[in-house]
């Protein structure tokens, strides 16, 4: 039987479960992922522009 006076402190209910699997948006809603690639995008652009405009 389960003892219903006291509340249930094993896990909260706004927690997520544990074996859902995380897609790939999660990994690109990262902070220092997306400062990486725009930083790597910016340095593209740039190279590109002087490619077209410059030379």
């Amino acid at each position: 039987m389960l003892d219903t006076t006291q509340p249930e402190t094993t896990q909260s209910a706004a927690a997520p479960p544990q074996d859902e699997p995380r897609g790939c948006l999660f990994a690109l809603s990262q902070p220092p992922l997306m400062i990486f690639l725009a930083v790597i995008g910016c340095l593209l652009l740039m190279a590109s522009l002087h490619d077209l405009l410059l030379l």
